[in-house]
């Protein structure tokens, strides 16, 4: 399944198994944009971002990891 911006909790799924170690609350949009497009199902124009899309990524991530 190749992933776009917008399967905001399919990637925060990924991002949560993939760095179990990170608590996504105090993570920087610039490395959660990076870890998104360095996933390997990641396949979307990395340029189509914006701080909504991350925020809610990163949100998800929260919900998942706890």
């Amino acid at each position: 399944m190749s992933l776009k911006w917008e399967d905001s909790l399919e990637i925060a799924i990924e991002l949560c198994e993939k760095y179990p170690e990170v608590d996504p609350q105090y993570i920087r949009f610039t490395d959660l944009h990076k870890w998104i497009c360095d996933l390997d199902s990641f396949e979307d124009n990395p340029e189509r971002s914006s701080e909504k899309i991350l925020e809610a990524i990163q949100m998800n991530w929260i919900e998942e990891a706890n």
